[in-house]
């Protein structure tokens, strides 16, 4: 669905990714690993168009989009979360979930003043929509409280509500489980698991390597903004550079 073809970003000089290439297949979980600064969520603001590469292309089906802007690269149906929440904290949640759905709220300045009958209808079923992704990550008795009050967790699954709500063709999933305690990441998890099974693509950026081991139909590590290793979980756990590189010897072959 998604192809990287020699991705490379440089910040004043100096490489954050180098010659990044993949494939993230159709209807399956890609995992990206490696340690703290190895280029993970700068490759991720690459295929939204937050940053711009310094070469390389990025492929969505057949359309580059390695110069287009988010909101041209949202539209085409890709969605994300963000490592540190981008929630509207004043807004309710099912507010902030709906602003997943802005490409589909129509964009005719007449309909919005007079309130016409089809926007009603329109923005009824909107919600309804957002409703339902609420009521999947059990935040649905939560839809009218301002996010902003909301436990560190919950704010979590409402991002995750807003990525999926308008059921995009590939979701990037930015860390989805960082600060989340066990029950709440094996909650997430479940989550992840059924949208896979659902046939949905998406790329799983995480540190939880319980979770990703457990989850991913394949995995690509990076290191030092370099793909050093891709394969299928127990391939990459095995993988001599990923055991020095990142899973540490001792701990990977526990």
């Amino acid at each position: 669905m998604l192809r990287l073809e020699n991705v490379s970003k440089n910040f004043g000089g100096l490489p954050a990714l180098s010659d990044v290439s993949f494939d993230i297949p159709q209807g399956k979980l890609t995992a990206l690993i490696g340690p703290n600064g190895a280029g993970k969520s700068t490759l991720i603001n690459c295929m939204t168009g937050v940053l711009q590469t310094t070469s390389g292309r990025i492929r969505f089906r057949d359309i580059q989009i390695e110069t287009l802007p988010p909101h041209q690269i949202a539209r085409l149906g890709i969605a994300r979360t963000f490592q540190n929440l981008k929630l509207f904290p004043r807004l309710t949640v099912l507010d902030n979930v709906l602003t997943g759905l802005t490409c589909e709220g129509g964009k005719s300045l007449v309909m919005a003043m007079f309130r016409l009958p089809y926007l009603r209808h329109r923005e009824r079923s909107l919600k309804l929509r957002a409703l339902e992704a609420l009521d999947r990550f059990g935040l649905a008795d939560k839809a009218n409280w301002p996010a902003g009050v909301l436990a560190y967790g919950d704010k979590k699954r409402v991002e995750l509500a807003r990525a999926t709500v308008g059921k995009p063709e590939l979701i990037l999933l930015d860390e989805p489980v960082a600060g989340l305690n066990a029950e709440e990441t094996a909650a997430v998890g479940e989550q992840l698991n059924l949208l896979r099974r659902a046939g949905h693509t998406m790329l799983l950026v995480e540190h939880d390597m319980e979770l990703v081991m457990t989850i991913a139909d394949r995995v690509v590590v990076l290191d030092s903004g370099r793909c050093i290793a891709m394969g299928s979980p127990e391939e990459v756990r095995r993988n001599p550079l990923v055991l020095e590189a990142y899973l540490g010897r001792t701990e990977a072959v526990a």
